[in-house]
């Protein structure tokens, strides 16, 4: 399958939260602007019983299935009301009986993105911290967007998108990914290199000239090209010098979407997601896009 075609377009996880119906607007949004089609993904989990399987097994079957369908109505509802204008959208739905965290890593292969909820409901209705997002985020084919049940109102309504650069050449997917989101938005974009992983503090001695300029020298290679490609995107530099995490969960603050690579400066090829974009992920009230690469 080419980079211009996908079975699924976005992909929506669901499962009737506050988190996931969030997920469902953030996504109606992107479908429009990039002309995509939406497939809802709703997982039933196996409820393991210690009692005697029978008439109770089957009265949890049958509250799934009834429950699944109308997690799906709603989402396809939410969708509907979530798009600024109608307009002709490809919205497929699907019901799978799997594990959540892989089939939903599995619809990654063949798809444009995943929208997952940052917390979901456990097959009883019990909130879970994070299980499959988190999953999702490490195993994922393709970018995944994690999105808050809060996040309309925690985005800052003329904020820019807030871009993670460190330096390493998983950055090239999400500096990419970052420009086009800030064109088709009409919005400027911020880069934020951060020249050390850890805490820095004064050091008898230490040059910090020197660590400035490689710096900002990472950070003009990284943006190089992208500025002619996307003239319409205001570019803002920044440098900071310790624990990009800190601050780009600050900076997130006064933005409107962050995006960010699957592997840090440092990472390896086996390395399913840097230590700074899992911390970001979870932390940062607004939507968060982690771009991997297949």
């Amino acid at each position: 399958m080419s980079e211009t075609e996908t079975k699924y377009g976005i992909v929506v996880g669901v499962d009737g939260s506050a988190e996931s119906r969030a997920a469902v607007r953030w996504a109606a949004r992107e479908a429009s602007m990039r002309h995509e089609a939406v497939t809802l993904v709703h997982v039933v989990q196996a409820v393991i019983v210690s009692w005697p399987i029978g008439a109770q097994q089957a009265a949890i079957a049958k509250w799934q299935e009834s429950n699944a369908r109308d997690v799906i109505v709603q989402a396809r509802n939410d969708l509907t009301d979530a798009m600024d204008k109608p307009q002709p959208l490809e919205v497929r739905t699907e019901i799978l009986y799997a594990n959540p965290v892989h089939a939903l890593v599995d619809a990654s292969q063949e798809a444009r993105m995943v929208v997952v909820g940052s917390r979901g409901r456990g097959v009883l209705g019990r909130l879970l911290l994070g299980s499959v997002s988190s999953g999702v985020l490490h195993h994922a084919y393709c970018p995944v967007a994690v999105i808050h049940a809060d996040e309309v109102s925690a985005s800052a309504p003329e904020g820019p998108v807030l871009l993670g650069i460190d330096g390493s050449p998983a950055s090239e997917g999400a500096t990419a990914y970052a420009f086009e989101e800030a064109s088709l938005r009409g919005l400027s974009l911020v880069a934020l290199h951060a020249w050390s992983d850890v805490a820095v503090f004064p050091i008898l001695g230490m040059d910090w000239r020197t660590y400035q300029d490689q710096g900002q020298e990472a950070l003009s290679e990284r943006l190089a090209g992208w500025q002619e490609r996307y003239p319409d995107v205001r570019i803002e530099r920044r440098l900071v010098c310790d624990t990009p995490a800190r601050w780009l969960i600050e900076e997130s603050q006064r933005a409107q979407l962050v995006v960010l690579g699957s592997r840090g400066r440092g990472g390896f090829d086996g390395m399913l997601l840097g230590s700074a974009s899992a911390t970001v992920a979870q932390s940062a009230r607004v939507p968060v896009v982690v771009v991997r690469t297949r």
